[in-house]
């Protein structure tokens, strides 16, 4: 694996919704230097057919993405771990660097409130990637 590329991973209890969505932005806005993943504690088995909807209306067509778990992700440190509020602490998961964004999950919500929600995660990941890029800078 090329050391120059960055890896983030995003991870929820299902990975169904925000953590598929936090993948996409990375994959959308991060360009050749990052590799990006997403899983979940407990994966739902399906991504959230308003999420691959959400996502296509920006441009990024999700709905060959698949729910996985925690298991499935390769086994390296991470330059970038964010959980999405839901209390997966992901102690087995080596990172340089971690947060939890406390987003919360948008399953069942109007339309309107799921844009929010995934803006919100847009705006994170952008600024996630704008810091990796400092470092990388350093």
């Amino acid at each position: 694996m090329n050391s120059s590329v960055k890896r983030l991973l995003f991870v929820c209890v299902e990975n169904s919704n925000r953590s598929q969505m936090a993948e996409a932005f990375a994959r959308l806005h991060g360009g050749a230097g990052i590799e990006a993943y997403s899983a979940g504690s407990r994966p739902g088995g399906s991504v959230n057919p308003q999420a691959v909807e959400m996502m296509r209306e920006l441009g990024y067509e999700m709905s060959s993405h698949v729910s996985k778990s925690l298991a499935e992700i390769p086994e390296l440190e991470y330059d970038f771990v964010a959980t999405m509020g839901c209390g997966d602490a992901c102690p087995t998961v080596r990172a340089k660097w971690r947060e939890d964004w406390r987003i919360p999950d948008p399953k069942g919500l109007v339309p309107a409130e799921f844009r929010q929600v995934r803006d919100l995660i847009e705006s994170k990941v952008r600024a996630v990637l704008n810091e990796l890029r400092c470092r990388i800078d350093d």
